[in-house]
């Protein structure tokens, strides 16, 4: 279930500023990272050769793609926000800034913190909301990612 659910997306306005959610954990697992690494063909053995990043990666493991971690927010905001059903699309604007942190070893947890920064509308009907996205590593200080994620929300138009 969402950990916030919207009655109307004027609503949203109440939350910029604040952080609106923080995710469940999810497992980066290496059978994750290899099907990342086909769909992109970015197959760097520090991804997919957990024996040659044994022996050879700064980080004594296989780690997960940057880009996987940051493809996941979609993911982490489907769990973290419930648009109000005036809402007929959402798409991915954007992104302002995108910092990979800390990397991600295969078999650790990560999960998203949502902090809302702004909300807009940029058109009658299609509002825009810009979040930071941090990804937090289960047992780590350090967060594998923080990025700036720009939404744009398209309303059903009134009635009338």
């Amino acid at each position: 279930m969402p950990t916030l659910v919207l009655e109307s997306l004027q609503s949203l306005k109440d939350y910029v500023g604040r952080e609106i959610a923080t995710t469940g954990w999810l497992p980066v697992t290496q059978e994750r990272i290899l099907q990342f690494a086909e769909a992109t063909g970015d197959r760097q053995w520090i991804h997919v050769d957990p024996e040659r990043a044994r022996r050879e990666s700064p980080y004594g493991a296989a780690i997960a793609h940057g880009f996987l971690t940051l493809s996941l927010m979609s993911h982490f905001m489907r769990e973290a926000i419930q648009l109000p059903s005036s809402v007929r699309q959402t798409i991915n604007y954007g992104l302002n800034r995108v910092r990979f942190i800390n990397p991600v070893h295969v078999g650790k947890r990560i999960r998203a913190r949502a902090k809302l920064l702004s909300v807009e509308e940029v058109q009658p009907n299609v509002v825009q909301y810009i979040n930071e996205i941090t990804v937090e590593i289960e047992g780590e200080t350090k967060p594998a990612m923080v990025a700036e994620s720009v939404t744009r929300s398209y309303l059903d138009a009134p009635q009338g």
